[in-house]
This record gives C-alpha cells, sequence and structure tokens, in this order.
C-alpha cells in the first residue's frame, strides 16, 4: 500500500446550497446531512481504510487551508495542495500528480471529489482497491461509473464498450456531458451508460504522459518545479504556475481525448449532492413528506414534501406550503419551490451584482 495515494478534492465554492454554503466556508466543510461529521471529514474517512494516512492528500484553494487544518488536523503541512487561483481540475490534477511523482516515483492514486455522498463504504473500498491494482501494472486511466436508476439530468455520462482484459472493467467508448430529458432516457435504456462520479484512478507515470500529449503545455508548466515540489520553495514556485494554465476540467483536458480510458462500472450508494434536491431525497422525511434538518425549532402547518433548514436558534414556522425548500442562514434567508433550484446559482449572481460579496 505504500505506493498508493489519495487526493482530495476541496476547492469548490458550492454555490447551489446557497445561502448556507459560503465563500468563505463551501459545503464541504459543512456538515450537510446531519452525521456529525463534514463531508471532508467522511470522505478523509474513507480513505483511511485504502491508502496509508501519510499518503492522503487534500487539494484545495489557499483561503481553505485553515478550514482544513481545523477539520483535518491530522494533515501535515506537506499533504496540502493549496492552489492560488481557482482553475478547475486539470491544473488541480496535473500539480498533484508531479508533486507525488516527485515523492514517489513508483506511486498510483485516486483523484476523488470532497463533497460526495457514498453510503456503502465497504463496495466503495473494494472497488477503489481494485482500481488501484489494475493501475498499477496497467497504462490506463481508470474512472468509476455509477450504474444508473432513473434519468438524471444533472450527471455526465460515460459509455462503455467492449470487456477489458482485467475483469469487471470496459473500454469507455464516449463521455457525454449533461444531456436533456430525453437523451437522458435514451441512454438508461441502452444499457451501455452509466452515470460520470468524476473517481479517477491512475499511475502518476500515465496521467503525466498523458498531459504531456494532450494538454503538452500545462504539463510543461508543472515540470519545471520538480526540483522545488515538497520543499519550501515549492508554494512560490505554484503561484506563478497557475496563472499560465489554462482553465478546464480533466474531463475536457484529457479523458475524451485519450484512448486507454477505461471504466470500472458500480454501484455504492453514491450521490453527488449537487442540490438541495439531493438533500431532500436522502433524508429521513415526517409523514407528509417534510425534511428539517433541526426539527426542534421548526412547526409545520398544512404543509408537504418540503426541505426546512434554519440555524438551531432560529424559530421557524412554514404554512400552506408544498414542495418548497426553505433555507435560512444567520443572514440570508430563500424560499423556493423545488422544482426551481436550480435557479439559486443565478439567484448567487444577482446577489452578488446588486449586494457585492456581503451576503456570498
Amino acid at each position: 500500500m505504500k505506493n498508493y495515494y489519495a487526493v482530495i478534492m476541496a476547492g469548490g465554492i458550492g454555490s447551489r446550497f446557497w445561502p448556507v454554503s459560503r465563500t468563505r466556508k463551501p459545503k464541504q466543510f459543512i456538515d450537510m446531512l446531519g452525521t456529525g461529521k463534514t463531508l471532508i471529514q467522511a470522505t478523509y474517512e474513507r480513505f483511511q481504510k485504502i491508502v496509508p494516512e501519510e499518503n492522503i492528500f487534500v487539494a484545495t484553494n489557499e483561503s481553505y487551508a485553515d478550514l482544513v487544518r481545523e477539520q483535518l488536523p491530522q494533515l501535515s503541512q506537506g499533504q496540502l495542495i493549496l492552489e492560488p487561483i481557482m482553475r478547475n481540475t486539470a491544473p488541480c490534477i496535473a500539480y498533484a500528480s508531479h508533486k507525488i511523482q516527485q515523492l514517489n516515483p513508483d506511486a498510483t492514486m485516486v483523484i476523488a471529489p470532497a463533497d460526495h455522498l457514498i453510503l456503502e463504504t465497504d463496495v466503495f473500498v473494494n472497488d477503489v482497491t481494485k482500481g488501484l491494482e489494475c493501475a498499477e501494472s496497467k497504462d490506463w486511466l481508470i474512472t468509476l461509473g455509477i450504474k444508473p436508476s432513473r434519468p438524471d439530468t444533472g450527471y455526465g455520462y460515460i459509455q462503455y464498450g467492449k470487456s477489458a482484459s482485467a475483469p469487471g472493467f470496459k473500454k469507455v467508448k464516449t463521455f457525454t456531458e449533461k444531456p436533456n430529458l430525453e437523451l437522458a432516457r435514451t441512454f438508461l435504456q441502452s444499457g451501455d451508460f452509466l452515470w460520470n462520479a468524476g473517481i479517477f484512478i491512475w499511475s502518476a507515470k500515465s496521467i503525466i504522459q498523458a498531459f504531456q500529449k494532450y494538454q503538452t503545455e500545462m504539463n510543461e508548466v508543472f515540470k519545471e518545479g520538480v526540483e522545488v515540489y515538497n520543499s519550501d520553495r515549492e508554494a512560490k514556485f505554484i503561484s506563478g504556475a497557475f496563472v499560465r494554465c489554462v482553465n478546464i476540467s480533466i474531463d475536457f483536458a484529457v479523458m475524451e481525448k485519450a484512448d486507454n480510458v477505461y471504466v470500472l462500472p458500480t454501484d455504492f450508494g453514491w450521490s453527488d449532492l449537487g442540490t438541495w434536491a439531493s438533500i431532500y431525497e436522502l433524508a429521513e422525511k415526517d409523514y407528509l413528506g417534510n425534511v428539517s434538518s433541526s426539527a426542534n425549532n421548526v412547526i409545520v402547518y398544512d404543509s408537504s414534501n418540503c426541505m426546512i433548514r434554519a440555524p438551531k436558534d432560529k424559530l421557524v414556522i412554514v404554512k400552506g406550503l408544498h414542495n418548497f425548500i426553505v433555507v435560512q442562514s444567520d443572514d440570508s434567508l430563500v424560499i423556493c419551490p423545488k422544482d426551481q433550484e436550480q435557479d439559486v446559482k443565478q439567484i448567487v449572481t444577482d446577489v452578488k451584482e446588486k449586494f457585492g460579496n456581503k451576503y456570498i
């Protein structure tokens, strides 16, 4: 296991969960599910079962470094991969891969978001371990694909083809970004599409070769740092490196271009927790379908199928609402029909335009 590494990506701002998720404290640092653990803490605990603790890294914006240290005090400074500016997942992964390869040329790594829900930890551990064992011996870029249960338009899809030489793995044919409902239904009926969970497994050598082939300029930027990674000169180098990188996801940058991409179909009770509706679906409901994260200070009259969340020191009375989201933070309140919650991202943009960063 000494050659196995995990990189937890924790740099997003979670704007769809506004006003609870804020720029200063995004959703990955919040106990969104009422479990007593924040999402990043739960993710870290899963990877403790797969790789040595000293091989777990967290990639995040440097403005969240203190939050990571507070919630995961066991991490050393060297286990923080701090991004000076947001540049999407490709530069982050390129940086992490070069940094880890400098530590261990034989490294094989799993890359995963900090803010996803995984209900069946044992299945997840087995599948990731299977992926690491495979990537250690093969020049494969591996992703985990979730067997879809419904024609969801909020996820990307992976189409797979023939079985690979390793049992259980499939050759990837295509990636598709979030489809419309009709296309999503077609994908589900075809039987050869999976949800893209955004979890990747590969050797440091394989992914760096892929960056060199498909994102040559970006890879050259991070190759320049080989002498400074894991030293006190790393931060200064990275502050200059990131501004030279394009803003692009790993899917667009590498995965959709490479011809050595394989998927492991799986089902470990996964959700990307992308919207309040996803929290609602997972939460325990009362007999009228209402969900309250703080039942002691919420009174509901003649209401059904509502998602209600408020600070413990706030009293909330809801009457005559059906299929609504009611979310309050210390200084903001959102009341929105559940089927229009996709507008929250635009609402955040409008709030920022009108009030600046005061409520963001």
